[in-house]
């Protein structure tokens, strides 16, 4: 099922570019843009008339082809991405919305049913949730009910299956929106009333963490210019998701940095048969860019930081740590280092990682 609905959203995706842009398609045309048979591509647009996603414009005359249109309601999904991450029985849910109003709305009402969530946080238009594998139940309705919340969360084969409860619009998103979303495999939805009850299916992806630092020059650079070209490098691989990039501030301290002293953090959702290839482009890329020969690597798998590893990114703020310090915590850890005494920065960037901007950007704000 996921391969058919990745190639759904493929072919809908050509059409409805075709059809802004010259108001119809053929099925040639889409056939050589894909590089796809046309038998295959006829098939598909037969399957899509039958949803009501596509519809005749002309029909073939003579030599001249049928021409099609995708009908308009199909054409913008508010929910762009959804993904899912895995770290023992944990799950991190990603939804990129195109629209900060819809995240916001999710984020609020996922938050007031509770259900199987037990964090929140949105970053702009991609809302972040942290859940427990359980089942749940949350009442949903009308106001002063939530409109919609994640009852469930399970892993089967590979996959995990959220299931949501929803009404109203979100129960319209449900229904007619996530399916389209990248990242998602199917959708299975049963409506009862008013209340449209559905399941996400989605990939059960490697979560890694990658902190850089000590890769810039007295000549130039910038380790947080490296680390998002080194997220947007990854996030064009197969199989990869990119989740985002943060900044913080270590020990400002003239003796051990370049300048003011900040390290860089990434965060990547992986297909787990990927992930090898990723941490070694992710390496080599670090390496080739930098302009430093102290820079550093740490490659950590999974969302959850450990106490002794955020502990070590705080006392980075406050202290000179030492590199066998920094070995010692990352094998502790299970983390992966490279490079040189660049490896402390990049450690403790991962261990920063969870704390809030304001902790992030000022070394002298120390969290309980």
């Amino acid at each position: 099922m996921a391969g058919v609905l990745e190639k759904r959203r493929e072919l809908l995706n050509s059409m409805r570019d075709l059809t802004l842009e010259y108001g119809y398609f053929t099925v040639n045309d889409i056939a050589e843009a894909l590089e796809i048979p046309r038998s295959t591509v006829q098939d598909w647009v037969s399957r899509l008339i039958g949803e009501q996603c596509v519809v005749v414009k002309e029909e073939k005359k003579g030599r001249f082809p049928a021409k099609y249109q995708t009908v308009s309601e199909k054409l913008s999904p508010a929910c762009r991405r959804i993904f899912t991450t895995v770290d023992g029985d944990r799950v991190a849910i990603f939804h990129q919305c195109l629209s900060t109003g819809c995240a916001a709305f999710c984020a609020f009402h996922h938050k007031s049913a509770v259900g199987a969530i037990e964090s929140i946080g949105l970053d702009g238009r991609l809302l972040v949730e942290y859940a427990r594998m359980r089942e749940s139940d949350a009442r949903i309705g009308l106001y002063p009910l939530p409109a919609v919340g994640v009852i469930g969360v399970r892993q089967e084969n590979g996959f995990i299956i959220q299931r949501i409860r929803s009404i109203g619009g979100p129960a319209y998103s449900l229904t007619d929106m996530m399916a389209m979303a990248e990242g998602v495999c199917d959708v299975r939805v049963r409506k009862s009333g008013g209340i449209v009850e559905g399941e996400v299916v989605t990939r059960a992806l490697t979560h890694l963490i990658i902190g850089v630092d000590d890769t810039d020059s007295a000549e130039g650079g910038a380790t947080f210019a490296l680390a998002l070209g080194l997220l947007q490098y990854l996030g064009k691989m197969r199989g990869v998701f990119p989740i985002g990039h943060k900044v913080a501030m270590l020990l400002p301290n003239p003796e051990i940095c370049t300048t003011g002293n900040s390290c860089s953090v990434i965060e990547i959702a992986v297909r787990p048969e990927e992930l090898d290839r990723v941490i070694e482009r992710a390496l080599r890329f670090v390496r080739k860019q930098s302009l430093s020969p102290d820079w550093g690597l740490a490659v950590k798998n999974g969302f959850t930081i450990p106490g002794p590893l955020r502990d070590f990114g705080l006392r980075a703020r406050k202290e000179i740590i030492g590199n066998d310090e920094a070995i010692a915590i990352a094998t502790g850890c299970s983390i992966r280092l490279a490079g040189g005494k660049g490896i402390i920065g990049a450690l403790a960037a991962i261990g920063l990682s969870r704390e809030e901007m304001s902790v992030l950007l000022n070394p002298a704000c120390m969290p309980e």
